[in-house]
């Protein structure tokens, strides 16, 4: 089997990432002694536009518009006015859903404009059908500057390569649309690219900007569920294209700028209150480029401060399961397990484009290999071309992920997905200051043939070291293992009957038994309570450092268990489900003895009789077999692939299912010891 093309990896450079990446304690004090001023966060939102509409019109710095009883404004926060109205709101979403606005942040701009730029550049070349010719002499002279250089496929001749249809949606300053954001929020992608389109077009005569600037406004789509949402996007595009010099906000407007009127006219018809998954999409036209940042928020964390929450998050989770759109069949066709709303978006932004329309949007990484994801990748792949995927893991201080990786992906609708690139891991510092990532930023493909041996067509994408040793290393140990079985499966050299391996949690929750954990005290009396602390990775074997059996191993809070003695277990093989993302190993695997108790941070094999039978004939004893067995779970090919398809920080139970390990019939403890150099 040909492995992945992999390519352009580079050593993490430790340059020092941006400092609009991270939020200051001074910028943070600053929103704290605002809720002490202004406690209504609607009304900070509403202050905050109004003193930005009155800074612009006055040419001052919002500073000197700000009521004199609010706080200072820090430096850190007076350059980017739209960057604390991104923040103010996330911090009313997060109050409105009953979460704590402490931590919440709104995408930057570079990231933003890092993902717009990349996306202009999208290479159209990769259609099928020979496209149309068109003159340049039949184009705006400005034109003709942006397509030699934007576009590709422009012969000597002067003639640009492409369909009728194309330039047709497509601006001059090269913005395709209908432009759609479900999500718009506060409006930052549109504010983004408005920029972008004032900015291609500093050359054109105003007259051409104008035109242009409302065929723009003319085809955006934006929406957002919120009635604060929509209403902030307004003022702001407005804000936006005043300071652009594409609105006069005094007059009717002229043969060079947009009046006012005319201007709010347009966006307040095509920036919409809706519920993009519940409702129908108000625009004729389908998208031909819809980029967003839809919510990440798990269904069972709506409504928290609601008094009747619970009611409404049962009635949101029916609604949805059972939502059918126009056509009469279920909306959602990859909803799955403990719904999280970025994924139902995913699905309806492919549902609302139209064909051969491109969609970006960011996710949280968890999207790119946990199980409950495995019908929307599927959707991704089988029926749309799945081209890109930007990957930035939990350490690469985007604080707007939380604790969570980030990941934009990139999809042309209804195509076919023959390679995807996978970019990552990805840090701050590999955005490109021009937009999208720097030539150097790792990088490799995943080919579908490959592809889909490797993941059992479940079409995860690994995650991947940035150094080229251990990626490579990654690669060959994924290539070698894909063909096993899996650990679970039936009828293999290691479960040859018909009843197969469960993976299970230990028994006792602490939070449910906290009551009955306590320290360890040496006493012949005390039950060894088993935690994930107490699994180790020593000399290349999974070791068990608890104070019962080895004196001085530490670990001795909670360490011991003065419950019902009917809680311990016989002898079991066990893994750290609960893992520091900073350890070197993801898997450590050792032999939990008779009488001991096991804590929820540690999974273990749920053997059948006819497993535990076979380890005692062929080795004497039943601890003997598990001890064979954890020296082979420990192996450092499989610690490397367990690592390439974590879907978080974790080991979940599905994850030690498909582990992929070979046990044959005939093979001896004595042989796989020298290979392997676990046993003794």
């Amino acid at each position: 089997m040909r492995s992945p093309n992999v390519c352009n990896t580079t050593i993490e450079s430790g340059r020092a990432s941006r400092v609009e990446y991270l939020m200051t304690s001074e910028t943070s004090g600053w929103y704290a002694r605002l809720d002490h001023e202004c406690p209504e966060r609607t009304n900070q939102i509403e202050i905050w536009l109004d003193s930005w509409l009155e800074a612009t019109r006055k040419k001052q710095p919002i500073a000197a518009t700000l009521p004199n009883d609010w706080p200072t404004l820090p430096a850190g926060l007076l350059s980017n006015p739209g960057n604390v109205l991104d923040h103010l709101l996330a911090r009313f979403d997060a109050q409105r859903d009953g979460r704590s606005p402490r931590g919440v942040y709104a995408p930057p701009a570079r990231f933003v404009d890092a993902i717009l730029y990349d996306e202009l550049h999208y290479d159209t070349s990769k259609k099928k059908e020979p496209p149309a010719t068109l003159s340049l002499a039949a184009l705006p002279p400005s034109f003709r500057t942006f397509a030699k250089q934007f576009n590709e496929n422009i012969t000597e001749d002067g003639v640009v390569e492409g369909s009728a249809e194309s330039a047709k949606n497509l601006t001059v300053s090269g913005i395709p649309i209908p432009f759609a954001d479900p999500c718009v929020g506060a409006g930052l992608f549109a504010e983004r690219v408005l920029r972008i389109h004032a900015e291609r077009l500093a050359d054109c005569s105003p007259t051409e900007r104008r035109e242009d600037t409302l065929r723009l406004l003319e085809g955006l789509q934006l929406g957002d569920p919120s009635e604060v949402a929509v209403n902030s996007a307004r003022k702001r595009i407005i804000i936006v294209l005043a300071r652009l010099g594409l609105v006069d906000l005094e007059e009717e407007g002229d043969v060079d700028k947009i009046g006012l009127s005319e201007a709010e006219m347009i966006v307040e018809s095509n920036v919409r209150c809706i519920d993009p998954l519940r409702g129908e999409w108000p625009w004729n036209e389908r998208p031909m480029l819809l980029i967003s940042r839809p919510p990440w928020l798990r269904i069972k964390d709506r409504f928290r401060g609601h008094p009747d929450g619970s009611i409404l998050r049962k009635q949101l989770s029916s609604e949805l399961r059972q939502f059918k759109g126009a056509d009469g069949n279920a909306r959602f066709s990859a909803i799955k397990g403990n719904v999280n709303l970025y994924r139902l978006y995913i699905e309806r932004a492919l549902q609302i484009s139209q064909n051969g329309g491109r969609v970006r949007l960011v996710v949280p990484s968890s999207v790119l290999r946990e199980k409950s994801s495995l019908p929307l990748r599927k959707l991704l792949v089988e029926s749309n071309g799945w081209d890109s995927v930007w990957s930035f893991p939990e350490e690469s201080k985007f604080l707007f992920g939380g604790s969570q990786g980030v990941s934009v992906i990139g999809v042309t609708v209804g195509e076919e997905t023959d390679v995807l690139t996978s970019f990552g891991p990805l840090m701050n510092d590999d955005l490109a200051s021009g937009g999208g990532l720097v030539p150097e930023a790792p990088f490799f493909e995943l080919e579908r043939g490959p592809w889909s041996s490797w993941t059992d067509a479940s079409w995860a994408v690994p995650k991947m070291p940035r150094d080229i040793v251990n990626r490579n290393r990654t690669i060959a140990a994924i290539g070698n293992l894909a063909d096993k079985p899996r650990l679970v499966e039936e009828r293999t050299g290691l479960n040859p009957n018909g009843r197969a391996i469960k993976v299970r949690v230990g028994e006792a929750e602490r939070s449910v038994w906290k009551k009955e954990i306590c320290d360890w005290g040496g006493k012949d009396s005390q039950i060894p309570f088993i935690r994930a602390a107490h699994i180790n990775f020593i000399d290349g074997k999974g070791v068990l450092r608890h104070p019962a059996f080895e004196s001085g191993a530490g670990a001795g809070k909670s360490a011991a268990w003065k419950g019902p003695r009917e809680m311990s277990v016989p002898t079991r093989i066990v893994c750290q489900a609960v893992v520091n993302p900073q350890s070197e190993r993801r898997l450590v695997w050792a032999v939990v003895p008779e009488g001991c108790v096991l804590g929820n941070s540690v999974s273990f094999l749920d053997l059948p009789i006819e497993v535990t039978d076979g380890l005692w004939e062929r080795f004497g004893s039943l601890e003997e077999g598990l001890n064979f067995l954890a020296a082979q779970l420990n192996s450092e090919e499989l610690d490397l692939w367990s690592k390439a398809w974590a879907a978080n920080n974790n080991v979940n139970n599905y994850e030690i299912e498909m582990l992929p390990l070979e046990v044959k019939e005939d093979s001896s403890p004595f042989i796989l010891s020298r290979n392997e150099g676990s046993l003794d």
